[in-house]
């Protein structure tokens, strides 16, 4: 499910620059038993399947010992959870700012509640379940990535102007050629190459868009 995303676009770029290294976990390797079990059924009945803790203790416990790094801070043990945090642009600020991550992907009818101790983090990407946490970890991971130093061509100003940016507003609207298309015209400000101006209605248009679309943000 990983492939794609870590061999196309800005993280494949981060990953080839090397602003960052990723590694893919199978937990399967920790399996138990000859067919490798991780899963088990749910202790006081119920449908599907829990995620058991053997194999995720010793992948996650694998994972810190791999890390060889020296003396760096402790990692961050993300849990995909929809009980957890909603993921945020702070959230991942705070993240790029750290040495090793860890994301734990949920799948089945979910995790062992024992597990969550394993996790300094949970975090979910929005109000809705999906069949595995894989989706929501490349998410979180691709917000991290294009944060880190040198990832992005135009250095700190790529992201320090966009949606949910130092502001915490929504960015304003963009355009490019051609300056009219079906009748809907470029605003004439942002031709006019007063730079002064541009800005002022840039940050004019970020809190009106803000205040219509995302009035929770104002």
């Amino acid at each position: 499910m990983f492939s794609g995303f870590l061999t196309e676009s800005i993280v494949a770029r981060a990953a080839k620059k090397g602003a960052c290294e990723i590694a893919i976990t199978d937990l399967r390797e920790f399996g138990e038993g000859r067919w490798r079990k991780v899963d088990d059924k749910p202790y006081g009945g119920g449908p599907g399947m829990l995620m058991k803790c053997g194999p995720w203790f010793a992948a996650v416990e694998s994972c810190l010992s791999r890390r060889g790094d020296g003396a760096g801070r402790p990692a961050r043990v993300v849990m995909t959870d929809p009980k957890g945090k909603r993921f945020t642009q702070r959230d991942a600020e705070a993240l790029a700012a750290e040495d090793h991550i860890v994301f734990m992907c949920g799948h089945y009818e979910g995790f062992d509640a024992r597990i969550e101790t394993l996790a300094t983090d949970r975090y979910s990407v929005g109000d809705f379940v999906m069949t595995g946490g894989e989706i929501a970890a490349a998410a979180m991971a691709d917000a991290v990535v294009r944060l880190l130093p040198g990832v992005l061509g135009g250095g700190p100003a790529a992201t320090s102007a966009e949606s949910f940016g130092a502001s915490g507003l929504l960015e304003a609207p963009q355009y490019t050629n051609p300056p009219e298309f079906r009748g809907m015209k470029v605003p004439e400000v942002l031709l006019s190459g007063n730079h002064r101006k541009i800005e002022e209605w840039k940050a004019m248009q970020a809190r009106l868009l803000t205040e219509k679309e995302r009035p929770d943000l104002v």
